[in-house]
């Protein structure tokens, strides 16, 4: 009872103008339809601007949640590096010393524990390029308005892998570069 067999309960009515999306657009329909009848109502006014903000909702909340999930992993590689070269600082104390007390400047220490810093991520970056474009390959037909062979992404993607290496690296080298040589080899 009381349920239309043909057609729709609620009609919709698109109106296409120069001026849509404009508010004085809405207030000219709205004054329009009240001229007709005024007890009709105006539900869920919309514009296409609406319509297509409301279609990339879900999308652009995915890609939030993958660029937290990124960021997420690359501090802990961060951290993982961090913890490697500062473990590799400890371990090497004598030899931080004697190489000190035989005449290397802080600067080459430095230099020592970054680059062992940047040789490890350089590894893992050769790896992980490897896969990502294994895997664009294979997830190339989920991609939209970008090849799978983007090289712009996989510069970004290798540039942000050695900046954070390089400043994962850093505090653990730069302990090392002011190890005192003389209370390392008087601790062994």
């Amino acid at each position: 009872f009381g349920s239309p067999v043909f057609g729709t309960p609620n009609p919709a009515f698109v109106i296409r103008s120069e001026r849509a999306g404009t508010v004085g657009l809405m207030n000219e329909v709205r004054q329009a339809v009240r001229s007709v009848n005024a007890s009709i109502p105006i539900a869920q006014e919309r514009t296409m601007q609406d319509f297509y903000a409301d279609s990339l909702a879900r999308t652009s909340f995915t890609l939030v949640m993958l660029a937290i999930a990124g960021g997420m992993a690359l501090a802990l590689g961060v951290i993982g590096i961090y913890g490697v070269i500062a473990y590799a600082v400890s371990q090497r104390n004598r030899e931080i010393g004697i190489r000190s007390t035989l005449g290397a400047d802080p600067g080459q220490l430095k230099r020592m524990f970054l680059m062992h810093g940047l040789a490890l991520s350089g590894v893992g970056t050769v790896m992980g390029l490897v896969g990502a474009v294994a895997l664009g390959r294979l997830m190339s037909s989920l991609l939209f308005g970008i090849s799978p062979m983007d090289s712009t992404a996989y510069v970004t993607a290798l540039a942000v892998t050695i900046v954070a290496a390089a400043l994962a690296s850093y505090l653990p080298a730069r302990r090392a570069a002011t190890i005192d040589p003389m209370e390392t080899l008087r601790a062994e």
